[in-house]
């Protein structure tokens, strides 16, 4: 959900608070590094604007291209629930509210650029579905069951066309955490975290000691310190990014010539964006990314 900023932390404070979180028993370590400042307009918008190689969508190899995938996953919830109102409607009932969709961000992409802007979890808002009349009673246990296993095929007919092929490029990109050029960039991190006062020895430490941050935070420090986490985090992964987004780019390149992933490919190419847009005018929902 977005929030927008109010006056709160300001860096240097959330970067003592950041080392007196990570080291309780211990005096609190001065704040020597300067942290980036937050930009004066942190909104974040969507963007209707497709690649010109649907495959990007399905096998992001960037932090940027990743916005694509999230908005197709969101997309293809967001069908299947619709399909399932639709269910319950059709024999006048009504299905209980579900959880709104969400932009979720992929852990081996990350996208550097949005997080610098909006912070570690931020994100663009998922434009809510235009509400149609819904069942004039609540719908019985076995409607329930039937209307949401009919959304569950219908989100599986779509996701079903890139599904095991992007399943595959997730496992196949994992491998870099075990590459040697990464591990050697990863190893700036301690000491890139320690100059913006936070004491985190790599991602995970990082987003652990983020996480305790963010939990019940005052109103008015949170979207300041949302914001200086994710910019934190960022100027420190830049450096290894720059050996991942290649190392990326040429895996991707090695997987689409594997005759393995060569039908599915092809399927991507020739099949999904025309369902994707079938599904729009069918259910009326629009087909939308998160852009900084």
């Amino acid at each position: 959900m977005h929030r927008t900023p109010r006056p709160g932390l300001t860096a240097a404070a959330l970067a003592l608070a950041l080392v007196t979180a990570c080291a309780p028993d211990s005096a609190p370590t001065a704040h020597t590094g300067s942290s980036p400042r937050a930009p004066a307009d942190t909104r974040a918008r969507l963007t209707t604007a497709l690649p010109a190689d649907p495959v990007r969508m399905v096998l992001p190899a960037t932090g940027a291209e990743s916005r694509w995938t999230q908005g197709l996953d969101v997309f293809v919830r967001q069908v299947g629930q619709a399909e399932a109102v639709s269910c319950a409607r059709e024999r006048g009932a009504s299905l209980p509210v579900s959880a709104p969709a969400a932009f979720i961000r992929f852990g081996e992409v990350p996208d550097l650029d949005f997080i610098a802007r909006h912070g570690t979890s931020e994100s663009a808002t998922v434009p809510t579905p235009t509400a149609n009349p819904t069942g004039t009673r609540p719908a019985t246990a076995a409607e329930i069951r039937t209307c949401l296993a009919q959304g569950a095929a219908t989100t599986d007919a779509l996701r079903d066309r890139y599904a095991e092929v992007q399943g595959a490029w997730f496992g196949t990109i994992a491998s870099l955490r075990r590459d040697p050029a990464t591990l050697r960039a990863g190893r700036s991190l301690p000491d890139c975290f320690a100059r913006h006062g936070v004491q985190a020895h790599d991602e995970p430490s990082y987003f652990a000691l983020a996480d305790r941050l963010m939990r019940n935070p005052d109103a008015s420090e949170l979207s300041s310190r949302e914001h200086t986490l994710g910019q934190v985090y960022a100027a420190c992964m830049r450096p290894v990014e720059a050996v991942r987004d290649p190392a990326r780019a040429q895996l991707r390149t090695r997987f689409l010539i594997d005759p393995e992933h060569a039908d599915a490919v092809e399927t991507v190419r020739t099949t999904l964006v025309r369902a994707l847009r079938a599904a729009e005018k069918r259910y009326g929902i629009p087909l939308v990314f998160p852009a900084p």
